[in-house]
């Protein structure tokens, strides 16, 4: 903690917070302190409850258990209005600004300056003004259309929007997850600007260089609980990974040994080969190749890059470098259906969104894939289905009552069963995989896991995505390590590759640059 914010009671305290949800506990008994005068960075992997408590402090949600006090008093809120009434502002990851408007009429949003005939928006530019020389943004002109502006600038325009009330808290929700290193650092000059004022800044992100950059303290948060809260300047980059992963599932060993017992060394030509494969502002010109019978996870924490390279693999986004190959064949960049038509497959990590289609059965959603690659001028029979289904059910070991059961009522380690089953009944060459087992059982995560190493066996070349970087070296022939939307190396796996390998590539990767 920095020396001045020290000094000065604390601005926020969240004592023992839970937030429940129907049939599940999102944040276990967290606290949560913030000074005047601090970055305080909140780290954790996915799911681990950091927008939960995020919304629970700006009053978004309700919490079950616990208490927020403000400068030392109890405070319940009843909604975002309550928690900025008590000086909490917040600006997010998805700018909530309108592109029509100009800077001035967005910064001052709601909050126009008003004249004897209404609003006066000379003088709201004016003030609108003075809130971004405050912020050091004396260059941008409130009268200049955002629209047309950059997203580092809109990202900087909805700070200060959220500066007009002069909170004494300010939450910032992962917000250089789309800018350039250059916007960063411009954003980072508006925080410690912001710091030195005094207020207290809640800085979320799951990019770990720019959290030993920013900020002072830091609280861990993983699957719901706190992990501990440190000074920044006391905090070992090795340890902070290894505090958000968490440790060997010891269940999933047997799946280990099977798989070290069938390892895959590269020979011969790629099944699969990408070649300086990126887009801009996802992730860097990347290499890639993929072996029959290859599994090869993607190592790195949320915001290396794994999940826009398993897009840029698949063809669901749309690359503008590079080039990708199939059994010798070029790959196409105009969308899905060309890494389809390759039979290039991916299973998306959010299941509900990208993934089954909850309002049709399970039958309807175990041959969707399988029907579109064949066209819909050529119908699927009944016995064919009926024959389909009730393989892979038995396969995966799919729970449900029947096989026309609306995918939404089974449960979410069923809803995954079936996603992948959909995708392998159109026999992939290439099987992409972006968290197969989050938020699934342990069961679940025991039969996923052991049926990706049944695809390996049976010739299919396997792109792993994990944020359980145990699965990740339990399941793979080799690891690729990314960091900051780049790549920085890969192993080949063995005896002697652990957890604390990869860990220890991304930490190590920052002394190297330096």
């Amino acid at each position: 903690m920095r020396m001045d914010a020290a000094a000065h009671d604390p601005v926020v305290q969240m004592l023992g917070i839970s937030v429940d949800f129907p049939g599940t506990r999102a944040l276990d008994g967290v606290d949560l302190t913030l000074y005047p005068g601090e970055v305080h960075a909140l780290m954790g992997e996915n799911g681990a409850g950091k927008s939960t408590i995020v919304k629970a402090l700006t009053g978004a949600y309700r919490v079950s258990a616990g208490e927020i006090r403000i400068n030392g008093s109890p405070v319940s809120f009843t909604g975002t209005a309550g928690a900025e009434a008590e000086g909490i502002a917040a600006a997010f990851q998805e700018v909530d600004l309108c592109g029509n408007l100009s800077i001035g009429e967005n910064v001052m949003l709601g909050r126009e300056v008003r004249g004897r005939w209404g609003i006066s928006w000379a003088a709201t530019h004016r003030r609108a003004s003075e809130i971004l020389a405050e912020l050091g943004l004396a260059d941008l002109d409130p009268r200049a259309p955002l629209g047309a502006l950059a997203p580092a600038i809109q990202q900087l325009v909805a700070i200060a929007r959220a500066m007009v009330v002069h909170p004494k808290v300010l939450v910032l929700d992962e917000p250089t997850s789309s800018l350039e290193p250059v916007e960063v650092e411009r954003l980072f000059r508006v925080i410690r600007r912001l710091r030195d004022q005094g207020v207290a800044i809640l800085f979320v992100s799951h990019f770990l260089e720019q959290v030993f950059a920013i900020s002072d303290r830091v609280t861990v948060l993983r699957d719901g609980r706190s992990q501990g809260v440190y000074p920044t300047r006391d905090l070992d980059r090795t340890e902070l990974i290894s505090l958000m992963m968490g440790q060997d599932i010891a269940t999933l060993r047997t799946i280990g040994s099977q798989r070290r017992a069938h390892r895959v060394d590269p020979r011969g030509a790629p099944l699969f080969r990408a070649q300086g494969v990126g887009r801009r502002g996802e992730i860097e010109p990347t290499d890639l190749d993929l072996h029959r019978g290859e599994v090869v996870g993607l190592g790195g924490l949320r915001g290396s890059g794994r999940s826009e390279l398993a897009l840029l693999v698949a063809g669901v986004m749309r690359r503008d470098s590079g080039s990708m190959s199939v059994a010798g064949k070029q790959v196409g960049a105009a969308g899905p259906g060309a890494g389809t038509r390759s039979r290039v497959a991916f299973a998306s990590e959010d299941r509900r969104d990208g993934g089954v289609i909850g309002e049709l059965s399970l039958q309807d959603n175990l041959i969707l894939a399988l029907q579109a690659q064949r066209g819909w001028a050529r119908p699927i029979s009944r016995d064919e289905r009926d024959a389909v289904v009730e393989h892979f059910m038995a396969a995966f070991n799919i729970t449900a009552p029947s096989p026309a059961t609306p995918v939404r009522y089974l449960s979410g380690g069923n809803q995954q069963k079936v996603l992948l089953a959909r995708w392998l009944a159109t026999r992939p060459r290439v099987m992409v995989l972006d968290e197969p087992t989050r938020g699934v059982d342990m069961a679940s995560k025991v039969e996923i896991q052991a049926r990706v190493a049944e695809m390996a066996m049976e010739g299919v070349a396997v792109l792993f995505i994990s944020s359980e970087l145990e699965e990740v070296v339990r399941l793979s022939d080799r690891i690729v390590v990314l960091k900051d939307r780049r790549k920085i190396g890969e192993v080949s796996n063995g005896p002697g590759v652990t957890v604390d390998t990869i860990i220890e590539m991304i930490a190590a990767d920052n002394e190297l640059d330096d």
